[in-house]
């Protein structure tokens, strides 16, 4: 599996989301979040979801009816797996469990097998093994198990290797992979599981030839993954975080703690839609909390943001770069109605994002759209275009192909979050205190119908992307139209842009 798709900006912008209190900063795994005064939140006071460092235990004795897997015998889940018939239940027994030490060996789960970790059950690739758990049956259940040294390849996984569809992943460590921890089929569940220190993704949610849909991952620590540092061994790859998705097709992220991540924590990345992002705790993530690109239709709320992308921030101003690189990052990301989803819009409220490396920017890049040498989703075009082929001259100069071959960052609504920026806390003196809504000039390829800044003029005044009845503390800026243009709270508040109609702004620093 070799992906070419990637991310745009003047350099790859990962997005994060944190823990917060909105009257000040606690610090330690068990602070809890208030929520923005303009809009409470129902879960005022979460705890996050620490289930690295407190895995539930799984039973100590095997269940009626199951398979006893001895840790004793090489390969011994591997055969007894091929033996049984589908539906079987196997148990664990404590201790470190291998498989043969060929590369390729792997355990092959038929339809509806269960597997169950009793408590110290660990599968380890000793280095050796490149997958865990592969194959294409559908149903399979993972419990109380730890998965760990496996070796997969760049964008591959080691659990559910092939993507099959509804498989079940609870109460379950994988940790200390190469590659991604677990891929994803559609209907997948993943609650109350630890994907930790993995080189590349914690889990990337990919399917070859076909979407995504129903997946689910609830209550989960995304922890430390990326630790093989993929943009630095490949810069621009746009392949590195927590979670990254492609092309799913309805999405329900909560309550997960995504921290400390190398990259971005949560990345969905081409042709997404009818993603619900709520009651996520996102801190500390080397890149932005969130980035939502070339997708559509979500919801993100209620989730609480807390020092993100002060590495990828600092080093982007360090080279003189004036983008607006953000803590939630929208790249050609907008509510679409023609998609179905669960929303026709892009909805982000009751959040609250506390000394994050900026806020939100909602961005176009002109020169990317549907054939375009400049899309770096190569070889993907928008929903609304089947055969992308007609995006080219002379249809594409006209209406519907004119808007349908370019993914548009429009019906955006972000209300009721808060944003406090203390300067002295994130340590930096510029650039770090931007909202953003805005584009580049198109200029390429020479057939392009976007050229010059009709792509600037529609995101920030005609696509309906609005703030609104938020609440400001800290000196907050805001980018406008192109990278050139900031302005102050009253600018933006003003005309032509009248934005964020009914918030307040406390300039003074800190919370």
């Amino acid at each position: 599996m070799a992906f070419t798709r990637g991310h745009w900006a003047p350099v790859a912008v990962p997005l994060v989301l944190a823990l917060l209190t909105a009257t000040g900063c606690e610090s330690g795994p068990d602070a809890r979040a208030a929520e923005p005064p303009a809009a409470p939140s129902t879960s005022a006071a979460r705890s996050v979801a620490q289930v690295c460092a407190r895995p539930a235990a799984g039973p100590e004795k095997a269940p009626a009816g199951a398979v006893t897997v001895d840790p004793g015998m090489v390969g011994d889940l591997a055969a007894k797996t091929s033996k049984y018939p589908p539906g079987t239940t196997f148990w664990l027994r404590p201790g470190r469990h291998r498989l043969e030490a060929d590369r390729y060996a792997q355990v092959i789960p038929k339809k509806g097998d269960t597997y169950l970790g009793a408590p110290g059950a660990v599968l380890d690739g000793r280095k050796k093994n490149q997958y865990a758990f592969g194959g294409t049956a559908r149903g399979v259940v993972l419990r109380y198990l730890t998965v760990q040294g496996f070796v997969a390849p760049q964008n591959e996984g080691v659990v559910n290797h092939d993507s099959a569809d509804g498989w079940v992943i609870e109460h379950t460590t994988i940790q200390n992979n190469s590659g991604a921890g677990l891929m994803a089929g559609a209907r997948q569940q993943v609650r109350a599981s630890c994907l930790r220190g993995n080189g590349q993704y914690g889990m990337n949610a990919y399917k070859a030839g076909g979407r995504i849909g129903g997946l689910v991952l609830d209550g989960n620590e995304i922890a430390g993954n990326n630790k093989d540092d993929w943009e630095r061994r490949r810069p621009g790859c746009g392949c590195t975080g927590g979670v990254k998705f492609w092309a799913v097709d309805g999405a329900d992220v909560r309550g997960n703690w995504v921290h400390d991540n190398r990259g971005a924590g949560l990345w969905a990345d081409t042709d997404n839609n009818d993603f619900r992002i709520e009651d996520n705790v996102l801190e500390s993530n080397d890149g932005a909390a969130l980035i939502y690109e070339t997708s559509y239709n979500a919801v993100i709320r209620g989730n609480t943001i807390r020092r993100n992308n002060w590495v990828e921030g600092r080093k982007a101003a360090a080279r003189g770069d004036n983008f607006p690189f953000a803590t939630v990052y929208l790249s050609e990301s907008g509510g679409e109605p023609r998609v179905p989803a669960r929303t026709d819009k892009i909805e982000i409220y009751r959040n609250v994002l506390e000394n994050n490396w900026s806020g939100i920017t909602l961005w176009e890049n002109a020169d990317r759209f549907c054939n375009s040498p400049a899309n770096t989703s190569s070889g993907d075009c928008t929903l609304l275009v089947k055969n992308t082929k007609r995006c080219a001259q002379p249809a594409i100069a006209r209406q519907p192909l004119y808007s349908d071959c370019r993914w548009k960052t429009q019906r955006v609504d972000i209300h009721g979050n808060r944003f406090v920026l203390d300067k002295s806390v994130v340590d930096c003196t510029v650039k770090c205190d931007r909202m953003a809504v805005l584009a580049n000039y198109g200029t390429y390829p020479d057939w392009s119908p976007y050229k010059g800044d009709r792509v600037a003029q529609a995101i920030t005044g005609r696509q309906h992307n609005r703030w609104h009845d938020n609440v400001y503390v800290g000196p907050w800026t805001f980018v406008v139209h192109d990278p050139s243009r900031v302005v102050d709270s009253g600018q933006w508040q003003g005309g032509p842009y009248r934005q964020d109609a009914g918030s307040t702004f406390r300039a003074r620093d800190g919370g």
